[in-house]
């Protein structure tokens, strides 16, 4: 047995998990090549290696919830490909105006007939909340619901909502709450999808970085989009929403955060996902607001993404089949290990999904209602 070979498994052996072993955590490795590139270039070559058809696992989500709960990964130290591949982020503004728009081609724009697939009639591609339900589509409605009870949005108010995905958060505002809705996106295809899905209805798909926008809003709300900032411009971000807020204004930041500050992304999920994504944490949000909004409200919904994930990889599954012939089979190997890594490091409190409620300083405290 090489050496590279025995040390993967002894390391694996501590998270519980074998080498062709029989539980559906356990790996089957089709190729030994896995081996020394898992070990220098970690989750980058365990991403690509799957991908390639190297290793499968039943349940990939149980795999890597048993290796982020055990520590295991910080075991594995990387090599110099593996740093270098982290640099740029530290360096260089990835999120610039020009760069925000390479994760809307290569992410977003991907196809609308691939995310209608696996996502609910309103499309929310974020966290759902499954208090009292666990049926998708009415747990994204909650999760809406809750944002909304948290604005304590009212009839008539104008609203801003910062990356508005496929338009179904600002359909939603709309239609229950009666509020008039700013949406604004950098996605080609998901602005000519959210400018039909809110036809007729009070809402304005605007296609503009949100850094451009200047109008005066009484709440802004923003889902999934934070993930996209950057660091470097988590400040700027808060500032923004401090000269679009109305006096005694809200904002509701809906964001993926990461239990330790860092200035970079998993590089798999950065290279094949999320280009130039990055995970903020509890100090850098509370840094970027210091002195510029008053947080009101933090609620940890992370336990609420591992259901969502694993609901849209059953339907993922399910569609499938009229899928494959545009995608094809390493896009198939790709998405499930996307979605399922995913439902592993949030089943590990690995990360989190935060809703945070921002007001405008010196106004009165709001109620937060919904939690």
């Amino acid at each position: 047995m090489s050496e590279s070979k025995s040390l993967f498994k002894g390391l694996l052996s501590q998270a519980g998990i074998s080498v062709d072993g029989q539980n559906p955590w356990d790996i089957h490795v089709h190729d030994d090549r896995l081996y020394p590139r898992v070990l220098t270039q970690k989750n980058l070559a365990l991403g690509e290696a799957y991908t390639a058809g190297w290793w499968d696992c039943e349940r990939i989500d149980e795999f890597f919830s048993r290796i982020l709960s055990s520590g295991v990964a910080e075991r594995v130290s990387g090599g110099l490909r593996l740093v270098c591949s982290l640099l740029p982020a530290y360096v260089q503004n990835l999120q610039t105006k020009a760069r925000a728009r390479v994760v809307a081609r290569r992410h977003y724009d991907l196809g609308n007939d691939l995310f209608t697939a696996f996502l609910d009639p309103y499309l929310q591609y974020s966290c759902a909340y499954f208090k009292d339900t666990t049926d998708l589509a009415e747990a994204q409605k909650r999760k809406m619901r809750l944002i909304c009870a948290k604005l304590e949005l009212k009839e008539g108010e104008r609203v801003l909502d910062i990356g508005c995905g496929w338009g179904g958060l600002a359909r939603f505002m709309a239609e229950e709450c009666g509020c008039s809705v700013v949406g604004v996106n950098i996605s080609r295809e998901q602005i000519a999808f959210a400018r039909e899905l809110c036809a007729g209805l009070p809402v304005e798909i605007r296609a503009c970085d949100y850094r451009d926008m200047d109008d005066r809003f009484d709440k802004i709300v923003s889902v999934g989009m934070f993930e996209h900032v950057g660091f470097k411009n988590y400040g700027g971000f808060m500032r923004v929403v401090a000269r679009c807020l109305k006096p005694d204004g809200q904002c509701l930041l809906h964001t993926i955060g990461g239990n330790v500050s860092t200035r970079g992304c998993d590089p798999w999920i950065a290279k094949y996902i999320f280009p130039n994504g990055m995970l903020p944490s509890i100090a850098q949000i509370a840094q970027a607001a210091e002195g510029v909004l008053v947080m009101e409200d933090w609620h940890n919904l992370g336990p609420h993404y591992d259901p969502t994930l694993m609901a849209w990889l059953e339907n993922f599954r399910a569609a499938w089949p009229r899928l494959k012939a545009r995608y094809g089979e390493p896009f198939r190997r790709m998405w499930e290990y996307y979605l399922q890594s995913c439902a592993g490091a949030f089943r590990a409190r690995d990360i989190q999904l935060w809703q945070i409620v921002f007001s405008t300083p010196g106004s009165a405290q709001p109620r937060c209602r919904g939690v």
